[in-house]
């Protein structure tokens, strides 16, 4: 062959995507904004710098950078272990709470399996349930913009491998109670994966949610998913993990992408948990603000659901919705919006919060 017939012609046959990925909507991230004057609220992050240990260590690292990192993350996972009262063997990490869950997709799921979860919830579900050509099954929140778990039970069939559990949900901050996800999990299959995904576990008021440690231990059917990225503070790291039993766990490594974790992020991850304390102060000061803004907004005559998220939501009908996101845009606020749904705001420092609080009171009813 020669090279002139390597050269593909007008009506030569170009490589196509698979028909799963072709028609796979894009994740939609948080918007950013440049300029000293842009609130950006549209993400969920952290607006506290990261914890001084966990940049000391990075900066340790960095000269080390030149190296992989430990593909198995021993160290974290047992730093893990250690502040979760379980083994290294059931800890699994990987980046982020997203890839993670990637990787419980991709360990369980067959072409043609099904993954139910609620709708709406974090927006990244249907799309790795179908990268990985499994069925998304989306169950309406109720009334309270919370898990309808009788539905869920109700929706499970003989190809049901996954069941997700937002708790608290993003982006509606609704929590599930203990008991109910107890009582949800005495009817689904000891052969269904019910994950309690926690991202926000640490913004939740004591008791408005699960013990999912304690449910774990009974059901070992449970798994649990929680990141770095929000109340810790590494979003830009990449670093979350899930805990499972052994087998499933092993799994999970074996899915993960090869040195998904860097060096850097699995050395702050440990010493972020090393500084809890300094955390979980940040995390009250959140609280206060989410406490302040809620109370604030209920009085201007939106309806609220309490949420134990680092953020509030507002559901609004599609004119309004649209409305108010020509407004945040215009005073340069960043927030996350659903359509035919609400907005979701982040809560941030109290100047920005201020600046939400003024614009909401503008169009309230």
């Amino acid at each position: 062959m020669t090279s002139n017939q390597l050269v593909a012609g007008p009506e030569a046959a170009l490589p196509t995507l698979r028909g799963a990925v072709a028609g796979l909507p894009s994740y939609v991230p948080g918007r950013r904004g440049a300029g000293v004057d842009v609130a950006a609220l549209a993400s969920n992050e952290s607006h506290y710098d990261p914890l001084p240990a966990a940049v000391t260590a990075v900066a340790e690292a960095a000269g080390r950078m030149n190296r992989y990192p430990d593909m198995a993350a021993v160290e974290l996972r047992e730093r893990l272990a250690r502040h979760l009262g379980v083994s290294a063997a059931e800890v699994a990490v990987g980046p982020g709470s997203v890839g993670v869950l990637q990787q419980i997709i991709t360990g369980l799921c067959d072409a043609g399996d099904e993954v139910v979860f609620a709708w709406r919830s974090f927006e990244a579900y249907p799309i790795l349930v179908e990268l990985a050509g499994a069925r998304p099954v989306r169950i309406q929140l109720d009334d309270t913009e919370g898990h309808d778990l009788e539905a869920m039970a109700a929706a499970v069939t003989d190809r049901t491998r996954v069941i997700l559990l937002c708790t608290p949900n993003n982006p509606t901050g609704v929590p599930i109670s203990h008991d109910r996800i107890e009582a949800f999990l005495q009817t689904v299959p000891s052969s269904v994966l019910v994950v309690i995904d926690e991202a926000y576990v640490e913004y939740a008021d004591a008791g408005s949610g699960p013990d999912s440690l304690a449910l774990y231990r009974r059901y070992p059917n449970v798994g649990i998913l929680r990141t770095f990225s929000k109340a810790y503070g590494l979003a830009g790291l990449r670093v979350g993990y899930a805990v499972a039993a052994p087998a499933i766990a092993e799994g999970l490594r074996r899915t993960a992408l090869p040195f998904s974790v860097s060096a850097l992020a699995q050395k702050a991850a440990i010493a972020s948990l090393d500084a809890g304390e300094e955390m979980e102060a940040r995390v009250a000061a959140v609280k206060q603000e989410r406490v302040r803004m809620a109370a604030q907004l209920e009085a201007q005559g939106w309806k609220l659901q309490p949420s134990h998220g680092n953020f509030l939501w507002i559901r609004t009908a599609e004119d309004l919705r649209a409305r108010l996101v020509d407004a945040f845009d215009a005073a340069g606020i960043l927030v996350r919006a659903y359509q035919g749904d609400g907005v979701r705001i982040t809560v941030a420092d109290p100047a920005s919060n201020d600046r939400v609080l003024r614009l909401l009171a503008a169009h309230a009813a």
